[in-house]
């Protein structure tokens, strides 16, 4: 590991926060520094500070302790992810034998120079008590591979000699802060202190000697386990050898849905037991498939994490499946029932004292033999982060187990840290959106209709698969969709070619682990009377509007079945089914079609509990970035027949129906997110959106 500071660099923080004094700005810089190093921490880990002096209301001077605020990312922090407390009354709490978690909160809130500013970290009296100017704390990998032994200290002192202190695993928070600052005044000399399974505390008196002491002293750690191991230990070298990288791929669009089905916890809710579902992240590069290829993995990803401070996001074990055993839907369901049962047992034994309500019982991490490894969790970008620890804690437990023996925190001190309201705090109380853990894919998306559905799909929290024949009308069509709680894929795929409709799902299912709400939204129209229709042109119409609306039906079966969690298949058919018009013979029938497919769909889908319905929709015109392909094909005709220009055009549509209003993309997208919400027992329906004409009511 190398030291990242510059000078240059170093001078601009110092410019562009210079409003904040030079120690915060530096500090800032050498934050982000270490924020932005994986070995060192990952996705809002760690926590540094500088003691400074600030203003108070009367233009007083006071000492104060700029330590990293609850919640804020190093690697990104700002000035006010550092907030300022009044050091003096943190460091009398030094006085005291014992301090409870809530009293230290009131106490650092207290001492906040703004009461807007953030809870400062659980940590921060720990960096009160110490005297150094600047500290600095980690989770650096090399440091939890010494640590997670045995005999840690023989490790630190055989890596670092006797200038560094190590410490044994001490509960976070004020018991800490108090053993780290008595054994720093025994030896005021040391240049860093280990805590075993925790991670590294380095100071210094200035931003840059604490950054590098940090960079210096993991370098070192580094150094010292490829001495020990000889280079990269055995468990990495791909002997039993992993499946094929060109394999792996293809075995996790297979096995996901399984896997994700699996997943799927059935809650109680005042509309009835409905699914949790939840999203995948999957990573299968070379060193976690050798990892999950060799006879140890089972024995390591069932053993407890690398640091408990990872513990929120990936749970203490992971869950290792067998290829065989992710294949076979039972099998795969007695694993995870069995990984519930122990969770349970956990719970009980270490747990139940501490909280009277069971985190979700099961497993956040997968682990796939000789395949590689997949987080999964309620939203993309949680699963990308269990996902973004789990890689490197394997290679961490390879490391420690070729070192000595891996030894993690024990289940009553791994409880402590997971029940910890303090540590569960860090997650927030964020009310989910309603499609969370969803996955919906939608073709014909370039269009406005399409556009539309995807936009407030993403806006309900589902992730989105969005997937069009025209690549760059694709593109500029999703370029205003990605917005958000939810999560954008796209691909280019013609559902009027069999063989392409599978791989889409396929593609769809290796992204996000599967499918529950299928959109076949693709369509085209062609203007012409029975008299003079070309039948070519008939035809590519009935290919897209009806075959290619099968092709999606049977591949959504597959999937949805293999996942048998349910889901909603939501038909774009159209007005025209019901009152179709003159010229529009080939629409109007291939529409038509199409949804006496979906009423067939909704007869054969209800045995694996999926849901099929229809929108049909009228004049959704769009607008001038995301135009509507029908009227651009229709539109023309329409206007010579009726004498209009395109604005005179719309109004006509408009102003025909009952409630005289624009029918808008969105409101279709609105229509897909209420069936995919599933708050009624609705299957077999048709949901027109289009003002209101009677001509087309269902009936």
């Amino acid at each position: 590991m190398h030291s990242r500071w510059s000078d240059d660099e170093a001078r601009d923080y110092c410019q562009r926060f210079a409003a904040h004094g030079e120690a915060l700005a530096l500090r800032v810089y050498t934050s982000r520094l270490i924020g932005r190093e994986p070995e060192l921490v990952l996705h809002g880990g760690g926590n540094t500070s500088v003691k400074t002096t600030a203003l108070d209301l009367l233009g007083r001077s006071v000492d104060v302790l700029c330590v990293k605020g609850s919640g804020s990312d190093l690697s990104q922090v700002e000035p006010a992810g550092l907030p300022a407390v009044r050091l003096a009354p943190l460091r009398e709490l030094q006085q005291l034998d014992r301090l409870s978690d809530a009293a230290m909160v009131d106490a650092l809130r207290g001492a906040l120079l703004s009461s807007r500013s953030p809870n400062p970290s659980v940590e921060a009296l720990l960096h009160a008590f110490l005297p150094h100017a600047f500290v600095d704390h980690t989770h650096a990998n090399a440091i939890l591979a010494l640590t997670d032994q045995p005999d840690p200290a023989a490790h630190v002192r055989a890596a670092f000699g006797d200038d560094i202190l190590v410490l044994p695993w001490i509960m976070p928070g004020f018991p800490l802060a108090k053993a780290v600052a008595a054994a720093h005044a025994e030896r005021p000399g040391v240049r860093g202190i280990v805590l075993a399974k925790h991670g590294l505390f380095t100071f210094g008196a200035t931003a840059r000697e604490s950054y590098e002491r940090t960079i210096e002293l993991v370098d070192k750690a580094e150094r010292y386990l490829r001495r020990q191991l000889g280079g990269t230990p055995a468990m990495l070298l791909g002997d039993p050898a992993p499946l094929p990288a060109g394999e792996r791929r293809a075995f996790l669009q297979q096995v996901l849905p399984i896997v994700r089905g699996a997943l799927a916890q059935s809650v109680d809710t005042p509309l009835g037991a409905m699914w949790q579902r939840v999203v995948a992240d999957a990573r299968c590069g070379d060193l976690v498939a050798s990892f999950s290829a060799h006879p140890m993995a089972r024995e390591l990803c069932h053993s407890n994490p690398i640091t408990p401070d990872h513990v929120i996001r990936t749970k203490g074990p992971y869950l290792f499946l067998p290829r065989l055993v992710a294949k076979d839907g039972d099998a795969c369901r007695r694993e995870v029932q069995h990984y519930v049962a122990t969770y349970q047992n956990y719970y009980d034994r270490c747990a139940r004292q501490r909280s009277g309500r069971m985190l979700r019982p099961l497993p956040n991490v997968v682990v796939l033999e000789g395949v590689g490894v997949v987080a999964f969790a309620s939203s993309r970008k949680a699963a990308r982060i269990a996902a973004d620890i789990a890689e490197p804690t394997l290679r961490v437990k390879a490391e420690a187990h070729a070192l000595g023996r891996f030894v993690p925190l024990t289940d009553d001190e791994l409880a402590e840290m997971e029940y910890w309201p303090l540590e569960l705090d860090k997650l927030g109380s964020v009310v989910e959106p309603p499609l969370a853990g969803q996955v919906a894919l939608v073709t014909g998306a370039a269009g406005a209709i399409g556009s539309g559905v995807v936009a407030s799909l993403l806006a309900a929290g589902a992730c989105v698969y969005a997937t069009d024949v025209d690549e760059a009308r694709l593109a500029v069509a999703m370029a205003r969709c990605n917005a958000g709680p939810g999560h954008l894929a796209t691909g280019v795929h013609d559902i009027t070619d069999a063989a392409q409709v599978a791989a889409m799902f396929d593609d769809c299912a290796g992204t996000f682990g599967g499918v529950d709400v299928v959109v076949p939204n693709a369509g085209i129209a062609h203007v012409s009377r029975l008299d003079r229709m070309d039948a070519e042109r008939f035809a590519k119409v009935m290919a897209v509007n009806t075959t290619g609306t099968l092709h999606v039906l049977k591949e959504a079966a597959r999937v949805l079945r293999a996942q048998r969690t349910g889901g909603s298949v939501v038909v774009q058919a159209s007005k025209n089914t019901f009152a179709p018009g003159a010229g529009f013979g080939a629409y109007s029938a291939s529409k038509a079609a199409a949804l006496q497919l979906a009423r067939i769909a909704a007869l054969e889908f209800a045995e694996f509990s999926v849901r099929v319905n229809v929108i049909n929709a009228d004049a959704v015109f769009g607008d001038e970035q995301v135009k509507s392909q029908l009227w651009e094909t229709v539109g023309p005709d329409r206007m010579a027949a009726r004498g209009l220009d395109a604005d005179g055009l719309r109004a006509f549509y408009q102003k025909r129906s009952l409630l005289q209003v624009p029918v808008l993309p969105r409101h279709v997208g609105e229509a897909v997110v209420w069936f995919a919400s599933q708050r009624t027992p609705t299957t077999g329906a048709v949901l027109p959106v289009d003002g209101g004409l009677p001509e087309a009511f269902p009936r």
